[in-house]
């Protein structure tokens, strides 16, 4: 797949590709300027941090939409050993934007379960740009209860637009499917952690959400609408979508600053897109340091502190 450069990171990919011309040239013996590589290295650096420090919020709802960001199965095949994937919900049929399955997370058996969008048109009609319909939600709502049963923590994934809002969703009972998760999981009696690893939108997110604990990655966002949707509301344009991500306060440093998220997982130089397998270690860790601290809470406690967790939420100060 051809990479795909985002407005703000062309001038770091023109000195990337420079650096790679170079390079060529030097090890086809045709010129020696392995100074010139190391200074133009340097300077890619230097921009690269400097472009990355003064990241607008728009700039990071791109970046959390980066095509090639790794999804939910490209993390469970960094990180997990053993996955058996669960299809179906019983009632209806198998949700392909909704993962869910049962592996090894380093040492811990655990329950995965993630949005999963696509790359390529084929690819995102198949997994329905990673909106889940209720079925979805049923097959996680499945693998909560089977979690519980057998005593194994849950672990969620949580990138996606949102709720799919069609009409045979509405029909097949997509809100009532979003509300059951959210009373199951605030009573779930295991833990739960949850990772938002690119968009976190609306209810089709805190319905993987209600954890107890919630971590999100460098430049990923959650919110209760996209911007374009806010600003289709707010300005009647939904051209207006950067002013409306700036308003929201959508970033994960704001999420953090508001007490809403725990922690935020630090990404690859550049971002997750850039390299799995480091994006993939920093989760790896951070979830099986959250889960051994949960292990030390009995179940009755956990969940009297998941719902004091978020019944604070709602709370605010003039």
């Amino acid at each position: 797949m051809k990479r795909v450069i985002l407005e703000f990171e062309k001038p770091i990919s023109e000195l990337e590709n420079k650096i790679n011309e170079l390079e060529q040239l030097s090890a086809a013996g045709q010129i020696g300027i392995n100074g010139e590589v190391d200074r133009l290295r340097l300077k890619s650096e230097e921009l690269q941090r400097d472009i990355f420090s003064k990241l607008t919020r728009w700039q990071r709802v791109l970046l959390a939409r980066h095509p090639q960001r790794p999804y939910t199965l490209d993390y469970i095949q960094h990180i997990c050993t053993d996955f058996v994937e669960i299809h179906g919900d019983r009632r209806f049929s198998d949700d392909h934007a909704m993962v869910a399955g049962f592996a090894k997370w380093g040492d811990r058996h655990v329950a995965v379960i993630g949005h999963q969008k696509g790359r390529g048109t084929k690819e995102n009609i198949y997994r329905n740009f990673g909106m889940s319909n209720p079925e979805g939600y049923r097959k996680a709502l499945r693998v909560y209860k089977l979690a519980e049963k057998f005593h194994l923590p849950v672990v969620t994934l949580i990138d996606t637009p949102g709720a799919y809002p069609g009409l045979g969703a509405e029909e097949r009972g997509q809100a009532q499917a979003i509300a059951e998760n959210l009373y199951v999981m605030a009573e779930l009696k295991t833990p739960i952690v949850a990772v938002i690893i690119g968009e976190g939108g609306s209810g089709g997110a805190l319905a993987l959400g209600v954890a107890d604990r919630v971590f999100m990655q460098e430049y990923s966002i959650y919110s209760v609408i996209t911007p374009e949707g806010c600003a289709s509301i707010l300005y009647r344009d939904a051209s207006h979508a950067q002013t409306a991500a700036n308003a929201m306060k959508l970033t994960a440093p704001d999420l953090l600053q508001f007490g809403l998220v725990d922690e935020l997982i630090p990404e690859p130089f550049g971002g997750a897109h850039r390299d799995y397998e480091l994006a993939a270690k920093p989760v790896k860790e951070i979830v099986l340091k959250a889960l051994k601290e949960l292990d030390a809470i009995s179940d009755e406690e956990r969940v009297l502190q998941r719902i004091e967790k978020f019944q604070k939420h709602g709370i605010w100060n003039e």
